[in-house]
């Protein structure tokens, strides 16, 4: 209950001071920064259930998170499409017939992959319903899949870990080619512009994606509380600890872990969905491995195994990485050479968590349970 009154209080401040319903203190696109901070977040919450609580390092919830965004995107992407091809129709001599439009559509989105038809993928892109269905299922039934072959053959440790990775790496060498029907390298554009929504400023739809975020991280903090706490809490830390002496208990340790990693993915794809209308587009390089270790990095700074500290690791680092990158960090002139954070911030990332795995194994999050322990003392 402390975690969501902070949310609901920093979800007030923020719509209080922002452009689009309060006082203008907080730009737009700051706004947008933190919405889809709120998102990473999530998704943190859900690798840490399944890395932190389970025991099982995924290299691989970023693809989840992908499959989300593209899902949502595509519709996005049609039904604006839509509008602009049935507005210019609009001057012909004849009323359009469906089968014109669905043709202007298709040119519109995928000639610039040479390409004026849609391909299957395609076939529910029209339906918001539909593809917010697919935001669950697709990823759910990718996990359920991986995951049944994978912890049907008991691979754990360091292997399973890279077949995770290997398949962040082929769906994201899958979605690069022109022909999977996702426009290849070029992705999905153009997110942020909500159908039917031309004369809404993006002051005020940054904020409604806001809220959504923060409501997302709000319930997803719930029901992972919910679900690592109890009996299944209790089996899936111990399955963690000594995964032998579960099974040699009778506990059905296969279907735990996919249970965990098939509830993760849904969680990932759902903040991948709010997450790439903030940003605007989405193309393969956001699912590429390296994604994934940054994810698996986020976790383990904040304090994996604690889901307060796999927040706060997501939230530090998301925003400290866009004010190292955005230019902002000034540089340090050392004399024969200039530090310019932008190139190196990924040096600093992957020092901070060598030093926070060898010195500080909890995290950030370990600092609350001092401050708890000097209370009690």
């Amino acid at each position: 209950m402390i975690f969501i009154a902070c949310l609901a209080l920093f979800t007030l401040v923020v719509t209080v001071l922002s452009e689009g319903f309060g006082v203008g203190l907080i730009s737009t696109s700051f706004v947008k920064t933190l919405g889809k901070t709120l998102c990473l977040c999530l998704v943190a919450l859900a690798m840490d259930v399944v890395w932190g609580y389970c025991g099982i390092l995924s290299l691989g919830h970023m693809a989840f998170f992908g499959i989300g965004g593209y899902a949502i995107g595509m519709w996005l992407m049609y039904a604006r499409t839509e509008l602009i091809v049935v507005q210019s129709l609009a001057a012909a001599p004849l009323p359009p017939t469906p089968e014109e439009i669905s043709q202007g559509i298709a040119t519109q989105i995928f000639g610039v992959v040479g390409a004026s038809e849609f391909p299957p993928i395609w076939a529910f892109a029209h339906s918001l319903p539909l593809q917010l269905a697919a935001v669950v299922l697709v990823p759910g039934l990718l996990a359920l899949v991986f995951g049944w072959l994978a912890f049907r053959a008991r691979v754990t440790g360091v292997y399973l870990s890279i077949l995770t990775q290997a398949m962040t790496l082929a769906l994201a060498l899958y979605l690069f080619q022109n022909d999977s029907g996702l426009r290849g390298n070029n992705g999905l554009s153009g997110l942020q512009n909500l159908p039917g929504q031309a004369d809404t400023p993006q002051s005020t739809i940054s904020i409604w994606f806001f809220w959504a975020a923060a409501l997302a991280l709000g319930l997803g903090y719930i029901f992972c509380a919910w679900m690592v706490s109890g009996k299944f809490g209790s089996v899936i830390r111990a399955i963690r600890d000594d995964e032998a002496r579960v099974r040699f208990l009778g506990y059905s340790v296969e279907a735990y872990k996919l249970t965990v990693f098939t509830v993760t993915a849904v969680i990932a794809g759902i903040a991948g969905a709010l997450y790439y209308p903030q940003a605007g587009i989405i193309n393969p390089a956001e699912i590429a491995p390296i994604a994934s270790i940054y994810l698996a990095v986020w976790v383990a700074i904040g304090g994996r195994g604690r889901l307060y500290g796999a927040v706060i690791g997501a939230a530090f680092v998301s925003l400290l990485s866009t004010w190292f990158t955005g230019g902002q960090a000034p540089d340090i002139n050392l004399g024969v050479y200039t530090i310019q954070w932008v190139n190196w911030w990924t040096v600093l990332l992957g020092l901070s968590f060598v030093v926070v795995t060898l010195l500080a194994p909890k995290g950030i999050g370990g600092l609350f349970d001092l401050i708890g322990k000097g209370r009690k003392s």
